[in-house]
């Protein structure tokens, strides 16, 4: 029996929770899973499935079994990782974590010719605005839009800025009246970006001296800055969204930016962007050309 693949298939069964979804992802007949995961159980004198016509669970001593299974594979995957990446170009498999929408707008377009240069990479993209547990989800590298946070064990690295513009239709603009100054923005319906909490701030700021906190209300919050753009074109409120997305609506004449010589972000956050990984990616060929990738695009070009 070759143990590491029967450890794959039962990491993989685990995962998707049974024995023809872990074959399709395996790219093997469901009958050579179960083969080899009865002869795993026979050599271990062990039960590590519960098996039913409608789901495959795992047992205690499978449970237990799982992670170690799991930390076997991923530490033989770093392993071939680690030498295959020594070279002079990076090779192997990258999986990188984006949020939705800046995933999409600024760093898709850009993906092709990039990946054209490194022909021996490959790349797995997730698109997510949550906080993605690097360990866990076997991720090489998160980008993270705001405050990165204090995470234990990883590695942090500012890589661009961007400025965030407080915009509204002339349309709405037009029924609603315009705000003269940012406490006026109490009176008014905000479309706000969704940070976990409900209530919300917009933080103004001139100069050190001169820094207003409004707090904001509306009718919409959402966690995808895609959403509120599109509300906002239809006249639905006052928006504070990044320059790479209301840019081009600006320069249209669709929308008009408000408060321009003022600072803005929601809350505590700050407008960076910031790639994590982990300590042990700091060596790595792959992230590294990933990171260079990063800092040459478009939208996070200085000035």
């Amino acid at each position: 029996m070759d143990k590491l693949l029967a450890l794959k298939m039962f990491v993989e069964t685990v995962d998707a929770k049974g024995f023809s979804a872990a074959a399709r992802r395996l790219q093997l007949a469901t009958s050579s899973v179960t083969r080899a995961l009865d002869g795993l159980e026979d050599s271990l004198g062990a039960v590590l499935l519960n098996r039913s016509t409608r789901q495959v669970t795992v047992t205690e001593a499978g449970a237990a079994y799982y992670q170690h299974a799991r930390d076997i594979l991923e530490a033989v995957e770093e392993a071939d990782a680690m030498i295959a990446d020594r070279g002079d170009l990076p090779v192997g498999q990258l999986r990188v974590s984006l949020p939705v929408s800046f995933g999409r707008s600024c760093i898709a377009p850009h993906l092709g010719p990039w990946l054209a240069l490194h022909p021996q990479l490959e790349l797995e993209v997730t698109l997510t605005d949550d906080i993605v547990d690097l360990l866990a989800e076997r991720i090489d590298v998160s980008v993270r839009l705001g405050s990165a946070g204090a995470y234990d064990n990883v590695v942090a690295r500012e890589i661009g800025r961007f400025r965030r513009r407080v915009v509204a239709t002339p349309g709405y603009l037009a029924r609603h009246g315009t705000p003269a100054v940012p406490m006026d923005l109490i009176d008014h319906r905000c479309l706000r970006f969704s940070y976990g909490h409900r209530d919300q701030v917009w933080t103004f700021r001139r100069s050190e001296d001169d820094v207003q906190t409004v707090p904001i209300g509306g009718h919409l919050r959402s966690n995808n800055a895609d959403i509120l753009l599109e509300v906002l074109r239809a006249d639905g409120g006052i928006a504070l969204l990044p320059d790479w997305i209301v840019d081009a609506e600006i320069a249209s004449g669709r929308v008009t930016a408000l408060f321009d010589d003022w600072d803005t972000n929601p809350d505590q956050t700050v407008a960076t962007v910031s790639a994590l990984y982990l300590p042990n990616q700091r060596g790595s060929r792959r992230v590294a050309a990933f990171l260079a990738f990063l800092q040459s695009l478009p939208a996070l070009a200085p000035g």
